[in-house]
């Protein structure tokens, strides 16, 4: 009880934006998540191999690692607010032209279309909650925010499968995918609703103590950089595993969409529990600790799932990990936007996020091309060990780097609007 008064206090301390933000979150993270849980399966009920699937995901990912950056200087420049409104408008409108079409050039435009609208809302987030809270709130409300966007993912996750499932009952089974899809596209662009009560806040002016501009500016691009190589590494693990989880649980256990609807909501909602340890680890270890040993944590459960042939321990290892590696996230981008001036903030985190989708560009016709040439075993078995190792290097790397690194104390003034 004294936990859940804890975090209530917490949640009270948060000024408007912030909680309208989260209402945003929570409609496109269901939408979302009702979406991705199922459009793998969409494109193989269409008639297309595997390698179509790789190339879909390859694409959304380029196309957000083109456009971060540039989208991160916009939002800097011109400011989170315009940004989130027609980046949910045009994003969702993509989505709900994805449900529809058919034709395998036109998904795969639409795929590159949908990677570009959404890569503004993914540079804009956390810049937009950093500039409305203190470094004091940061890690608490990075730990809440994915938790909400997790568990909206859960729920999505859950009415994907259902809803699917549901409509086979009287359509199609090309038409009950498509219908979930569009039902998913609708309820994401119902987060443009709270985004038109947004306030815009000023920019504040950086203080910047006996330090040149151009070395203060040099010193946050090296930062930049090394937060960057970090998520690199491990992008090019997740890149090889987490866009085709759904597939993993079809193809090794013939699972039904309801069943893995359920286990990636599971593993979802083990996630958002997580996100409110981290903190807890925090206090005990230190922030870059904290992320080193929930990853390292991680790892054994992600070969538990690479080599299971049961379908009840590779839901076990898959929510375990799912849950520990992801824990760290809100941590690290705490620990970024504490070193980063808020005129680099939507910048670092659209270089983060830029090269995270770079793996996923390269690495999802990799993992397509591996389980194809090995099979549903021994296929899904190299690339979960790859992933791994990936992440074991990365874990290294962020420690060896970062071990010196901790929060800084500061006020923000923008954490006064409300």
């Amino acid at each position: 009880m004294a936990f859940y008064h804890n975090w209530k206090a917490q949640f009270k301390t948060y000024n408007r934006n912030i909680k309208l933000s989260f209402m945003a979150n929570i409609f496109t993270q269901i939408g979302l998540g009702i979406f991705m849980v199922i459009y793998n399966f969409y494109i193989r009920k269409l008639g297309y191999t595997e390698a179509v699937n790789g190339q879909v995901i390859a694409m959304t990912s380029l196309a957000t690692a083109i456009i971060l950056v540039p989208a991160g200087l916009i939002s800097d420049r011109f400011g989170r607010k315009e940004i989130f409104f027609y980046g949910i408008l045009v994003s969702g409108a993509v989505l709900l032209l994805r449900g529809i079409f058919s034709t395998q050039g036109v998904l795969i435009s639409l795929a590159f279309t949908s990677g570009l609208t959404m890569a503004f809302l993914q540079v804009s987030g956390i810049p937009w909650l950093a500039e409305n809270s203190s470094a004091e709130q940061r890690v608490n409300l990075f730990s809440l925010h994915f938790a909400f966007m997790t568990a909206a993912n859960v729920v999505g996750n859950l009415l994907g499968g259902m809803l699917t499932d549901l409509f086979s009952f009287f359509a199609s089974d090309i038409n009950s995918i498509r219908y979930t899809l569009i039902i998913g596209a609708v309820i994401y662009l119902f987060g443009i609703i709270p985004t038109t009560k947004f306030n815009e806040i000023p920019k504040p002016k950086p203080t910047v103590k006996k330090v040149s501009p151009l070395a203060w500016k040099n010193d946050g691009m090296k930062l930049i950089v090394l937060f960057a190589i970090a998520q690199l590494l491990i992008g090019f693990g997740a890149g090889l595993v987490i866009p085709y989880l759904n597939l993993y649980f079809a193809d090794r256990f013939n699972a039904s969409t309801t069943s893995i609807g359920l286990i990636i909501s599971l593993g979802q909602a083990a996630t958002a529990l997580a996100m409110f340890i981290g903190p807890q680890v925090v206090k005990k270890v230190g922030d870059v600790k904290a992320v080193v040993y929930l990853q390292l944590a991680s790892l054994p459960f992600l070969l538990l799932t690479a080599y299971t042939e049961h379908l009840w321990l590779a839901a076990l290892g898959f929510l375990f990990r799912q849950a520990l590696m992801n824990a760290g996230n809100p941590i690290q981008m705490s620990l970024m936007m504490s070193k980063v001036n808020d005129s680099m903030k939507g910048l670092a985190n659209s270089v983060n996020q830029m090269v995270f989708n770079l793996g996923w560009a390269f690495m999802g016709p990799v993992s397509t091309g591996i389980v194809v040439k090995y099979g549903s075993y021994w296929g899904y078995a190299y690339v979960f060990t790859i992933t791994a190792t990936l992440y074991l290097v990365g874990s290294v790397y962020f420690f060896l780097v970062f071990k010196g690194f901790s929060v800084k104390k500061e006020t923000s003034a923008s954490a006064k609007i409300s």
